[in-house]
C-alpha cells in the first residue's frame, strides 16, 4: 500500500533546516569542498559545535508560529557529520563535543508541536574516502552498504517518519546507489513515509530547487528555497527575502499545486539569526488570517495575464482567492472568469465586496483606496463551480 499523501497535499508550507559543524565557522554549508579543506582539519570543527542550551522547542514553536505544517532536517548533509547517533560513523553529534542525539531532540519536539517530521539525507559524502574513490571503484560497493545502513539507522530507530529527502545523487547513475533496493527497505520499515525524488528514482515527490517548476497534474512536488543567499549559516549574510516576496512565492507555489519548504540556517549554538525569526513571524501573522486561501488548496486552472501583473490565485473548491501584491484600489476588474461569482468578501478583514459581473470580467467598484494588508490583500469568490478560465 503507496504511503497516504493527503496531509502533505495539504500542507503547504515547512520548514527546511540546515544546521552542522559547518555553523561554526559560518562559511555556508559547502565549506568542506569550496574551500579544500583537508578532512582532517574539518573534523576539528566538531570539537566547538556543542549546543548545550539548544532546545528544540523553540524551532517547533517557531514553525508552527510561521503556518508551517512540517519540517525536514538535515540529518547528515554532504560533509558526512551526523547529527544523529550512527553506529557506522564516528563523526557524529554524540561521540563528538555535542554529546547528544540531535535529530532525536528535534523530532520529539516536532512531534509535541503536533507538526509532520521529515529528515534530509545526503547520498554524498565528502569525508568518506570510499566516496571520494567514485562509482568505478572497488570501494564503491562499501561505501553503498554505508550509506544504506545509515538509512536504516535513521528508518529504526526513531519512530515514525513522515519525509525523507535525499539529496547529492551522482546524476544518471541510478544503479550505483541501488536505488530500488533502497526504496523497497524504506518502504518496508517505514511504509507511511514520503521520500522526495533525488535518489534518482520518481519515489513520492519531485523536489525543484530554487526555482518554481510544477510537476505533472497527478504529481506531488514541493520547491525548496534559502530564506537568505545560502543554505547554511553564514555569519556575515546581508540580505533575506522580503516577507512580501516569500508570502507571493508561497502564492504561487499553491497555483501550481506544490508546496514550499522555506529554509532556515541556524548558528551553531542552535538561535535561528532574529532576521530569520521575524519574517517568519511576519509570514505567520499573514497566515493567521489569509491561509484559508493556501492549506488545502489544489492547482488554480484560472489565471489571467492581468492578475498575475498585481499577483496570483489560488483555489479550493468552488472558491478563487485573488491574491493582490499590488493593491489596484476602486474600478479594477479581474476578466476571462467564465463562471458566475455567487459573492466576494475581502479575506483580509472579512468584509462583503460589492462586485459587478459583465460577462466574463468583474468590475471592484467599491474597493478601500489603500491596501488592507502591508503585504498582500485577498480577495476571496465563491463561484458555482470550480474556477475556470473564459479562454
Amino acid at each position: 500500500m503507496p504511503p497516504n499523501t493527503t496531509w502533505f497535499n495539504e500542507a503547504k508550507f515547512g520548514m527546511f533546516i540546515h544546521w552542522g559543524v559547518y555553523s561554526v565557522p559560518g562559511h555556508g554549508e559547502w565549506m568542506l569542498y569550496d574551500e579544500k579543506i583537508p578532512v582532517d582539519e574539518y573534523r576539528r570543527y566538531a570539537d566547538h559545535f556543542a549546543p548545550d542550551d539548544w532546545d528544540p522547542r523553540d524551532w517547533a514553536n517557531l514553525a508552527r508560529d510561521a503556518g508551517m505544517r512540517y519540517m525536514v532536517l538535515t540529518a547528515r548533509h554532504h560533509d558526512g557529520y551526523c547529527l544523529y547517533d550512527s553506529a557506522l560513523s564516528d563523526f557524529t553529534a554524540p561521540k563528538t563535543a555535542a554529546k547528544r542525539d540531535l535529530v532525536a531532540d528535534y523530532l520529539a519536539a516536532c512531534r509535541a508541536a503536533g507538526l509532520r517530521a521529515g529528515l534530509y539525507y545526503s547520498l554524498g559524502d565528502w569525508h568518506h574516502p570510499d566516496y571520494q574513490a567514485g562509482p568505478e571503484s572497488d570501494e564503491w560497493a562499501g561505501f553503498i552498504e554505508y550509506v544504506h545502513g545509515q538509512i536504516r539507522e535513521l528508518c529504526t530507530n526513531y519512530g515514525q517518519l513522515d519525509v525523507l529527502w535525499f539529496d547529492a545523487a551522482r546524476p544518471g547513475c541510478v544503479h550505483c546507489w541501488q536505488g530500488e533496493k533502497l526504496l523497497a527497505m524504506i518502504r518496508e520499515l517505514q511504509p507511511q513515509c514520503l521520500v522526495n525524488n533525488r535518489g534518482l528514482l520518481p519515489a513520492d515527490f519531485d523536489t525543484p530547487e530554487q526555482k518554481i517548476e510544477p510537476s505533472g497534474e497527478d504529481r506531488l512536488w514541493e520547491t525548496c528555497l534559502p530564506i537568505g543567499h545560502r543554505w547554511g549559516f553564514y555569519r556575515n549574510e546581508q540580505y533575506y527575502k522580503p516577507t512580501t516576496r516569500l508570502l507571493l512565492d508561497l502564492v504561487r507555489i499553491t497555483n501550481g499545486g506544490g508546496n514550499f519548504l522555506l529554509n532556515v540556517s541556524p548558528m551553531a549554538d542552535g538561535r535561528i539569526p532574529e532576521p530569520q525569526q521575524q519574517i517568519l513571524g511576519e509570514m505567520g501573522q499573514w497566515l493567521q488570517c489569509h491561509g484559508e486561501a493556501i492549506y488545502g488548496a489544489q492547482r488554480c486552472k484560472f489565471d489571467t495575464h492581468g492578475t498575475f501583473t498585481v499577483g496570483a490565485t489560488t483555489a479550493k473548491g468552488n472558491s478563487l482567492y485573488i491574491h493582490l501584491m499590488l493593491w489596484p484600489g476602486p474600478g479594477w476588474a479581474l476578466t476571462e472568469l467564465s463562471n458566475t461569482v455567487q459573492s466576494a468578501r475581502l479575506l483580509t478583514t472579512g468584509e462583503e465586496v460589492e462586485f459587478d459581473q459583465q460577462g466574463d470580467r468583474i468590475v471592484f467598484p467599491t474597493l478601500p483606496e489603500e491596501p488592507p494588508d502591508p503585504h498582500i490583500s485577498v480577495i476571496a469568490l465563491e463561484l458555482d463551480s470550480a474556477p475556470r478560465n473564459a479562454k
